[in-house]
């Protein structure tokens, strides 16, 4: 039976699950979204490896134990993916995303395509139209954003997460909350919103369909930050996605419905 493991690059905390026997000739690498970390997929980490993959997932600059870095925009944030995949030897990965997570991950695979060899989407969007939702138009905003960030403590936190997502674990605040409780932490999160400018990935219209990998969109029926329909979207422009939907989650799926969600990708990879 596979464990997760904690490990560390040169600049980013990470968790790991190895398979017991054979390895696959693909790995799979999971990024996670805001709030969140690397701890959001344990269990998918662990079932993977339970299917023969070698399991990856990092504390993305500035979440969880991973210091901010400098500039913390999107496009470093790209960078420093890749820059994680060489330091941890990676082959061509299953790429599953979530939130910000999809909003850096896509965006390195349009950039990397030889690193892809296929895709989990789940509750985000890379469509140069894109509109932000309102928590994160404020983040976006100075002056707001600070005032937003500067009101939360840890228990005014683990209410709003609780109110989108109420199966969430005291655990998952705590490991969420580590380092937006930090001014490093929330300076690294308002930089990221900030450098999030959709005409950005203009220029990736179609990428994600030219890839030509299997696809899974995966999604809460209930996500108010990503709405379903994106979903649609997405499987209108990838050849052949494969689209669930999970019945009453909302945005934080592997929160609301773990069983389901974990059990629904691993399924998907394990026919790859």
């Amino acid at each position: 039976m596979s464990t997760v493991r904690s490990g560390r690059t040169a600049a980013l905390a990470y968790r790991e699950a190895l398979p017991d026997g054979e390895q696959r000739e693909h790995a799979v690498l999971c990024l996670h979204g805001f709030p969140e970390t690397s701890f959001m997929w344990r269990a998918l980490l662990d079932a993977a490896a339970g299917t023969g993959y070698r399991a990856l997932a990092p504390d993305l600059p500035g979440s969880g134990e991973s210091p901010p870095q400098v500039p913390n925009n999107w496009e470093r944030l790209v960078e420093a993916v890749d820059e994680f995949a060489d330091e941890v030897g990676l082959p061509p990965v299953v790429l599953v995303v979530h939130d910000w997570g999809g909003l850096i991950g896509l965006r390195w695979a349009c950039e990397h395509p030889e690193r892809i060899a296929a895709l989990v989407i789940s509750g985000t969007g890379f469509f140069p139209d894109g509109k932000w939702h309102g928590m994160a138009a404020g983040l976006r905003t100075e002056g707001t954003g600070e005032e937003m960030l500067a009101g939360l403590d840890r228990g005014s936190f683990g209410a709003m997460m609780k109110a989108v997502s109420p199966l969430m674990s005291e655990e998952a605040v705590d490991e969420y909350w580590r380092s937006l409780g930090t001014d490093a932490g929330r300076r690294a999160i308002l930089e990221m919103y900030r450098s999030g400018d959709f005409e950005e990935i203009a220029g990736h219209e179609g990428a994600l369909g030219r890839l030509g990998v299997p696809t899974l969109l995966l999604w809460g029926e209930r996500d108010e930050f990503a709405p379903v329909a994106s979903a649609y979207r997405f499987e209108r422009e990838i050849p052949g996605a494969r689209i669930e939907v999970i019945e009453g989650a909302g945005h934080f799926l592997f929160s609301d419905a773990p069983g389901e969600a974990v059990a629904t990708v691993a399924g998907f990879i394990a026919d790859l």
